[in-house]
């Protein structure tokens, strides 16, 4: 096929030699499968920030780190070179993601490099060759959506170990391979100890999995793992070898009726007092009056 124009500068440098064909185009980005040497990979081209789903990225960007103040003044003032500067730190936050990620041993593509605003990553494959479907292309039985789940379920966890929540994890963001599911699309992954959103963002990936897999696991859907996951992250009990059981009791703090019953009766007894201060004043300013 042609060489999209965003794809020329890595045929330029060398580090894409042809362009096979368009892969898949997202709210997001747009993916190619490439030849680079003798390999088979992907290039992620992102859309410009008014092409792209995220509409509401300062959820997703809140506690990046960023590089200079003389950056940050820029982000806070939305300059041109502003915009360019965190457009250019949101491409690179799945770069990122990604190293980390794979380092804490979590089923992510390999990325390989990340150039002009294009990723270079692995190709995620079946057994020929073939580019893995997504989980939403796939009819599961009882006994695969159980197993997928707890597989996600688990990476989830390590995700969250190493710092990370994904924030838009469903079954269209994961392949899967022969060796099970692949969590791809990370550029809006949020540091969950810097972004407040991250509890509500861990909660609703888990929730997106237990509503998928629950079409053929029904039981799945009344499990709790984000509230039990996240309940042990704040009491920094949580590794990924933690065991999950999918159940959750809200805290619920026993009422002292004594208490509350001497509260009120302190309360009452503080406004008749305020009351017949008020009206003894009022007696002496009549009798005063009238002298």
């Amino acid at each position: 096929m042609k060489t999209p124009a965003r794809l020329e500068p890595l045929v330029i440098d060398g580090l894409v030699d042809s362009v096979l064909r368009q892969l898949m185009s997202g709210k997001e980005a747009t993916v190619y499968v490439v030849r680079c040497g003798n390999d088979i990979r992907c290039a992620k081209v992102y859309k410009e920030a008014n092409k792209r789903g995220f509409h509401t990225a300062v959820d997703y960007t809140e506690g990046r780190k960023i590089k200079n103040s003389r950056q940050a003044r820029a982000m806070a003032k939305r300059s041109r070179y502003g915009r360019q500067e965190q457009e250019a730190a949101w491409q690179s936050a799945e770069v990122d993601a990604l190293r980390r990620l794979a380092a804490a041993g979590v089923r992510v593509p390999t990325p390989y490099n990340f150039h002009e605003g294009v990723l270079l990553m692995e190709l995620v494959a079946d057994a020929d060759g073939e580019p893995a479907p997504r989980l939403n292309d796939l009819s599961l039985s009882e006994e695969d959506a159980l197993a997928y789940h707890a597989t996600l379920i688990r990476q989830v966890v390590r995700m969250l170990c190493a710092g990370i929540v994904h924030g838009d994890l469903s079954e269209y963001n994961v392949l899967v391979d022969g060796g099970g599911p692949v969590i791809i699309d990370l550029p809006q992954a949020v540091d969950a100890a810097a972004n407040s959103n991250a509890k509500r963002m861990l909660g609703r990936d888990v929730d997106n999995l237990a509503d998928y897999f629950g079409q053929f696991a029904p039981q799945l859907l009344t499990t709790r793992y984000g509230d039990e996951i996240w309940a042990l992250y704040e009491a920094g009990a949580l590794h990924p070898d933690s065991v999950l059981t999918g159940r959750f009791e809200d805290a619920t703090d026993d009422v002292n009726l004594d208490e509350v019953i001497q509260v009120i009766e302190a309360a009452d007894a503080e406004h008749a007092e305020r009351l017949a201060r008020q009206q003894a004043a009022e007696a002496v300013d009549d009798w005063t009056a009238d002298t």
